[in-house]
Order: structure tokens, then C-alpha cells, then sequence
């Protein structure tokens, strides 16, 4: 299960609530992966460049909020006020490799980076997916320069040249402000159809569905129907439309669409194609926006996706786990197993992370695989960990396997429980009551205070 955000949040700091955002109170099962594409984060040549050295203010934000519900920030690509975050599940880490972001400028003729495209593609479970945030241009008269941008940025290759063009993905999302609007209808004529939840007499006028039917390059994405408002242009923190002077007409900007390669390619003549042919399938849960968030003039879209895949990977490369009873008072010893195809590396560690750790260098301590290494036979290995190393108050933790040739984590520990370092707790709380019953020097002479 996918959930997928996009959001043009207009320079804002993050709200104080995301709960609706990101369907926390959902009856149903939970997400295993959050995708969240903002535009116009705050990008001022200040922000921006302590944004590059530490995370930005939503990406802290998000981690907050994502990280005790089990999800880790498995990617994030930023180019000025363009930012995309993906959030996985601790479970699916071992099956997502060759994870890799790429960002194209396309705003004065390809030199700033106030408007193009930020990507995150994956294999998950060994099929390819790319998610592709845009800003397009703005204004009612700019439908082609959008069109020409976003095949400029469709056409946009990684570095590494095993990696597939994007279009050879077997799922891409396009999702952001692709600022598109509504053509030819008057002002008053397309607020009277709001008003009166017509919204299907203004799809035929959007210049996006309207470019679907004429622009070959676009008719294999599909997005579904637009039963809600459109999302641009309200006043702050309301629902109403434009008050200003300019009264901007309302259109549907902020959208989510995907395009899955094999229904492109196996496609019959009847539509159909065979059970052996569908290697994955996208199915579109709801399409929403959340009119409640008002912090910038545009309103967040949500789609909630279910992805169905014939999975190439079942087994994790590695396959890890703590021997014992582990306490902080001792030290402790891990085991773990590799598959013989493994690249494994000198430069390999597995790291102690607390269950609700936030990205992949959030842990508590580590080991190298190597250096630390205690004995070895064709089926495992042993690995020591220094109790000096491991947190007095024990708690919750996992053990994540980090290949330094791949550059992710893959193999990870079912949670488990350390034991707290007794001697050394019952030593601090003594120093404690110690220090409250010691009048300090300095207060003898003013018993008033």
C-alpha cells in the first residue's frame, strides 16, 4: 500500500497536524511506503544552503511524525524548493536496492531551479519504480512550455548506465504542480460549477486531460477521476477561492498520475493482456484533496495506491540476528548469514538502531563487519558489540546490515528486547538524590530564595 502526497506549500513552515495528510486514522491496514513531493519549500539562498548541510524543516518534520509508526526515510532529493521524500516500512528494507535520485532544471531555460523535475527510482522486490515530482510552468498561457518541459524531463537519464531511462520503469508516478488550468470557460461559469459539484463539465476544458488526448507521450499515464475541487487558487487559511485583484480562475494544478510498462506493452486488441504478461498492477484506492490545510494557497492531493507484484526477490542478501539475551551490562554478539552472490565489502557495518529510527545513519552504534568479526564458518559469521557501546536503559531496538557496495540496508532483525545496565542506572539515580539533598555553597547565605 502506497500514499502518495503532492503539495505546493507556498514558502510555509509545515502545519501542526498531518493526521488527515496521511490517512493516520485509517480503519483499514496501514501504508508500507510514503511518497511526499512538496514545491515551493522555502527556498531563500539562507534556507537553502542549511538546508543542504542538515535536514530541511519539512524532511524533519515528516521523520517526526513517520518515525514511531516503524517507517525510516529511505530517500529524499531536493533541488531549490522542489523536495521529494520516500518512507518505508523497516520489513520491505532488505528487498529495495539500486536506489538512486536525479533532479533536472528547467525554469530560464534550464539554469535555475525554480521549476523542473526531482526522482527517486527503486527496485522493490525487483521490479523498477521511479517516483517523479514537477513543478511546471505557470499561467494559463503556458500549456506548451509545460508539455515541453516535462518531455524534456521524461527524457532524463541517470548516471549510471544500468539503470533503465524512466520510461522503461516498470511503474513511473508523475505527480506535483504540473499547473495546469482551465481553458476557455469564464470565471464565473467555472465557480458556479464548483459551487454546484459539477465538476465533470469543466474535465473536457482542462488542458491536461485536453493534451492526453493529442500528445502521444502522454497517453499511457492514467490518473483518476477529479472528484474534488480544484485545488489553486484559495485565499490562506480558508476554503474560498481568489479574492484578490487579479481573481485567479480555479484549476485542477496539483495532480497524481502513473503509467505501469507492461499494460503499455502487452496490451491485446481487447484490452486485455495475459496472467503471465502482468509482472505488477497499480490499483487506485481514492484520489482525494484535504481542504482543511490552508498554509499555502493550493490545497494537497493525496492517492492512495495498492501495488500488486509477482516479486523477483523473496530472500534478503543477508539474514541477521542478536544471539541471546541481550543486556547493557554485557557485551554482545550478533550472527548473521549472507547469500553466496552477496558483494559484501571491508567497509560493511551493521548498526544498533532503535525501533523507531529515522534514516539509515540514525543509529546508536555500530560494528564492522570485518574488524569487529569473532569467527566464521561457510554457514554464519559472529560479530561482537561492545556493552560500553550500548544504551544503559536498554529498550527496543533492531539490527540493520548496511552494505557499503550497495549503499543500503539489506538485512534487517526482527525487533528485541535489551536489558538496562542495572549497576550503572541505580548509580546515577544515587548521584541524584546525592545532588538534591547537598545544599549547593552558594544559595547558605540567601535561605530567602
Amino acid at each position: 500500500r502506497l500514499h502518495l502526497v503532492t503539495w505546493n506549500v507556498g514558502t510555509a513552515s509545515p502545519p501542526p497536524d498531518v493526521t488527515s495528510l496521511l490517512q493516520l486514522n485509517s480503519l483499514g491496514p496501514t501504508m508500507d511506503m510514503y511518497v511526499i513531493g512538496l514545491q515551493e519549500v522555502n527556498s531563500r539562498i539562507t534556507n537553502f544552503l542549511s538546508d543542504l548541510a542538515f535536514d530541511d524543516p519539512w524532511s524533519i518534520f515528516f521523520m517526526a511524525v513517520l518515525s514511531p509508526l516503524g517507517y525510516i526515510k529511505l530517500s529524499s532529493v531536493r533541488m531549490q524548493g522542489l523536495l521529494l521524500l520516500v518512507f518505508v516500512k523497516h520489513i520491505h528494507l532488505p528487498f529495495i536496492r539500486d536506489i538512486h535520485t536525479h533532479y533536472i532544471r528547467t525554469g530560464l531555460y534550464g539554469y535555475w531551479g525554480n521549476k523542473g523535475g526531482v526522482t527517486v527510482r527503486m527496485s522493490l522486490y525487483g521490479r523498477t519504480i521511479c517516483f517523479m515530482n514537477c513543478h511546471l510552468p505557470a499561467h494559463m498561457e503556458n500549456t506548451e512550455q509545460r508539455l515541453d518541459d516535462f518531455e524534456k524531463i521524461l527524457e532524463m537519464q541517470f548516471e549510471e548506465e544500468s539503470i533503465p531511462s524512466t520510461l522503461d520503469h516498470d511503474v513511473l508516478f508523475w505527480f506535483g504542480d504540473l499547473n495546469f488550468r482551465i481553458a476557455d470557460y469564464g470565471i464565473h461559469f467555472v465557480r458556479e460549477s464548483i459551487n454546484n459539484k459539477r465538476y465533470n463539465l469543466l474535465w473536457e476544458k482542462d488542458q491536461l486531460n485536453m493534451a492526453k488526448k493529442k500528445e502521444a507521450f502522454l497517453q499511457d499515464f492514467i490518473e483518476g477521476p477529479l472528484q474534488f475541487k480544484p485545488t489553486y487558487k484559495f485565499d490562506l487559511y480558508s476554503d474560498v477561492y481568489d479574492t484578490s485583484e487579479k481573481k485567479r480562475k480555479p484549476a485542477w494544478t496539483d495532480r497524481i498520475l502513473w503509467r505501469v510498462k507492461n499494460l503499455c506493452q502487452h496490451a491485446s486488441k481487447e484490452g486485455e493482456f495475459s496472467e503471465e504478461e502482468q509482472t505488477i498492477s497499480v490499483t487506485l484506492n481514492n484520489y482525494i484533496s484535504h481542504m482543511s490545510y490552508g498554509i499555502s494557497d493550493h490545497k494537497p492531493v493525496t492517492g492512495t495506491f495498492g501495488l500488486e507484484l509477482k516479486p523477483l526477490l523473496l530472500d534478503p542478501l543477508v539474514t541477521l540476528n542478536p544471539e541471546g539475551e541481550w543486556s547493557a551490562e554485557h557485551d554482545v554478539l550478533i550472527s548473521y548469514s549472507a547469500v553466496p552472490e552477496f558483494p559484501s565489502s571491508a567497509w560493511d557495518w551493521i548498526g544498533l538502531f532503535k525501533v523507531s529510527f529515522r534514516h539509515v545513519n540514525d543509529y546508536v552504534t555500530y560494528a564492522w563487519v570485518e574488524d569487529d568479526e569473532i569467527s566464521s564458518n561457510k554457514d554464519s559469521k559472529q560479530v561482537y558489540m561492545s556493552a560500553a557501546e550500548i544504551p544503559d536503559m536498554g529498550g527496543e531496538f533492531l539490527l540493520g546490515y548496511y552494505s557499503n557496495n550497495m549503499q543500503t540496508i539489506v538485512g534487517i532483525s526482527q525487533p528485541f528486547q535489551i536489558q538496562p545496565n542495572r549497576t550503572s542506572i541505580d548509580k546515577d539515580l544515587t548521584q541524584e538524590e546525592n545532588s538534591w539533598t547537598q545544599k549547593p555553597d552558594n544559595l547558605e547565605s540567601h535561605d530567602e530564595f
